[in-house]
């Protein structure tokens, strides 16, 4: 989807509606814009979470990886650029890192409040969101 289009807006804000999306906003990932901030972001953002609603992002321009845990617990990288769109189910082990461009600039959508707890593993095994993912897939097998 072309981030400059008023027709991607309008699926967005669809989409928004049918998942139920109430809050958006914005982020800047860059050694620019952040500064010191930068690296310690970083970091955190690459040791493997999860989080108790669904991962909304939309790149609007730069690009960077997310690494999700398949079936066999074995990482898959995806690598989202201009225009692509992800959305991790809530439970669903992944991280995320900068590509050599050092810059990304998404949309993150939010169910409820724009607060998203990272639960880190091997902690979050037995949190109750990880247990739901996992019984949602045993069901999908």
């Amino acid at each position: 989807m072309d981030p400059d289009k008023a027709e991607t807006w309008d699926k967005i804000k669809k989409l928004r509606e049918e998942k139920g999306y109430c809050y958006e906003d914005e982020v800047t990932l860059s050694k620019k814009t952040l500064g010191d901030k930068y690296e310690p972001l970083l970091e955190t953002f690459y040791k493997e979470h999860i989080h108790e609603n669904d991962e909304i992002r939309y790149v609007q321009d730069g690009s960077g990886y997310f690494d999700i845990r398949d079936k066999n617990d074995q990482w898959i990288r995806l690598e989202v650029t201009k225009g692509c769109m992800l959305i991790e189910p809530a439970g669903l082990y992944h991280r995320f890192s900068m590509d050599s461009k050092d810059y990304i600039k998404a949309g993150r959508f939010f169910i409820g409040v724009s607060v998203w707890t990272p639960h880190y593993r091997p902690q979050a095994e037995t949190h109750p969101t990880r247990v739901a993912y996992l019984k949602s897939q045993q069901k999908q097998a």
